[in-house]
C-alpha cells in the first residue's frame, strides 16, 4: 500500500467514508480503508496535510468527531483521536498548526487548538453559530478566518482568542432600504498581501481588506445565479476560481472584478476546489463522482476521473504534475472515448423512441381498420 500511496497526486474524501487517492502518472485511482467497516459515521468532511512542507501526513475530519492521521509514506492509518463532539455538528475546518498540534472547526463555531496526546482543547474560542467554512492562513499559521450564515467573515489569531484581529460589517441595505443577508460559504487568503476573498450562498465574490479601516468588502463580484459552495486561488493571487451547487465553474479577476472565463464538464454540485500551487491547472470534485483536471490557460478538460463516491472534499500535492507522464493527450484521449460513449447511449435511447413511436402508429392504425370493418358489417 506505501508504494501506491506514494504514486498519488491528488487525495479525496468521500461520503461513505473511504479516503481515495489518484495518480495521474499511472490514471489509476486508488481506496485506502478497509471497505468492511464502512458506515455513514466514518464519512470525510475535510482533509489537510498534517505537515505541510512534508506532505508525508493526512489529516481526515470525520462526520462523528474523530481526526485520522494517514502516512503517504506507509500507505496505511497510523493515528485516530477524538476532536470534537457530534453535538457541535460536522467539521467545517482543520489545519495543522505543528507537526503535534492541530486546530479544527465545527459547523457550531467551536474553535479548537489540539496538542498531541491531549484529550481536552488547549485553546477554545467561539465564532458564532452556523459556521461553513475555516481556513488557515499559509502565511501565518496561527491566523485562521472563519464565515458562515448569519456570520460574517471573521479572522481569529490562535495565540491572543480573545477577540477576533477582524469582523466584517454586513453589506450596505439594497436600493428598497432592506437588509442584505449574508452567508459566507468558502474563505481564502490572498498571498502577499493582508486580503481576504469569500464566496457566498447568493452567488457573490467579496474581497476584504484589514489592513484598511473600512470592514465592508473593498470589491463585490456576482456569478451565476446559484449559491457558490466553493472557491480556491490561482497561484498568482489574481485570480479566483469558484464552484456552484450546478457545477458551474468559473475564473474572476479580482482586480476588476469579473468573469474571464468558464470550465466546462461538471454535471453536479461542486464541493471541492483546489489550484495548483505552481502549474496553471484545477482540480475539481462534488455529486457526480469525478474529479476533473481543467487546464487554467486555455480552460481544456485534461483529466477526468470516475471515483464511484459521492466527494466532499480533495487535496492536491505540490509536485509538479509532468505533462508527459501526466498525459494531457492521452486525458484527452479519454475524455473524448467517454463522450463516444455517452453519444452512443443517447443514439441507443433516440432509436428507442423511434420504435416505440412506430408501434404506436401500427396500432393505432389498426384500430382504426377494425373500426371501419366494423362500421362495414353493421
Amino acid at each position: 500500500m506505501g508504494d501506491r500511496s506514494r504514486l498519488c497526486s491528488v487525495w479525496l474524501g468521500s461520503e461513505t467514508g473511504i479516503l481515495k487517492g489518484v495518480s495521474l502518472t499511472r490514471k489509476q485511482a486508488f481506496n485506502f480503508c478497509d471497505t468492511r467497516q464502512l458506515s455513514r459515521d466514518q464519512e470525510v468532511r475535510v482533509l489537510s496535510w498534517g505537515d505541510p512542507p512534508a506532505e508525508s501526513e493526512l489529516l481526515l475530519g470525520l462526520v462523528d468527531g474523530t481526526v485520522r492521521t494517514f502516512s503517504t509514506e506507509k500507505g496505511a492509518f497510523t493515528d485516530a483521536r477524538r476532536c470534537g463532539d457530534p453535538q457541535d455538528g460536522c467539521f467545517a475546518g482543520l489545519a495543522a498548526l505543528s507537526s503535534s498540534t492541530l486546530v479544527s472547526c465545527t459547523e457550531n463555531g467551536a474553535v479548537r487548538v489540539w496538542a498531541e496526546d491531549s484529550r481536552e482543547p488547549v485553546t477554545k474560542l467561539e465564532a458564532g453559530k452556523t459556521v461553513c467554512r475555516m481556513r488557515q492562513s499559509p502565511v501565518s499559521r496561527n491566523k485562521v478566518a472563519t464565515g458562515g450564515k448569519e456570520n460574517g467573515l471573521k479572522i481569529w489569531d490562535l495565540q491572543r482568542p480573545e477577540a477576533a484581529l477582524f469582523s466584517a460589517k454586513n453589506l450596505r441595505d439594497d436600493w428598497l432600504a432592506l437588509r442584505r443577508p449574508h452567508w459566507v460559504r468558502d474563505v481564502a487568503f490572498i498571498p502577499d498581501s493582508d486580503k481576504v476573498v469569500t464566496c457566498t450562498g447568493y452567488h457573490q465574490v467579496h474581497v476584504f481588506d484589514p489592513s484598511t479601516p473600512q470592514r465592508r468588502p473593498v470589491l463585490e463580484a456576482e456569478y451565476g445565479e446559484y449559491p457558490l459552495t466553493a472557491l480556491s486561488l490561482t497561484a498568482s493571487g489574481s485570480t479566483v476560481v469558484v464552484g456552484n451547487t450546478q457545477g458551474q465553474i468559473a475564473l474572476l479577476d479580482l482586480r476588476k472584478g469579473l468573469v474571464c472565463g468558464c470550465l466546462k464538464g461538471l454535471s453536479g454540485g461542486v464541493r471541492g476546489l483546489q489550484c495548483h500551487p505552481s502549474q496553471p491547472v484545477v482540480a475539481s470534485c462534488g455529486l457526480d463522482r469525478f474529479l476533473r483536471i481543467h487546464s487554467l490557460e486555455d480552460r481544456r478538460l485534461l483529466h477526468k476521473v470516475y471515483l464511484k463516491s459521492r466527494l466532499n472534499c480533495l487535496l492536491l500535492a505540490s509536485l509538479e504534475l509532468e505533462e508527459g507522464a501526466g498525459g494531457q493527450v492521452e486525458g484527452q484521449a479519454e475524455v473524448k472515448e467517454e463522450e463516444e460513449d455517452e453519444d452512443e447511449v443517447w443514439a441507443s435511447l433516440e432509436q428507442v423512441e423511434e420504435e416505440t413511436t412506430k408501434r404506436k402508429a401500427a396500432e393505432k392504425d389498426e384500430e382504426t381498420q377494425k373500426k371501419k370493418k366494423k362500421k362495414g358489417k353493421d
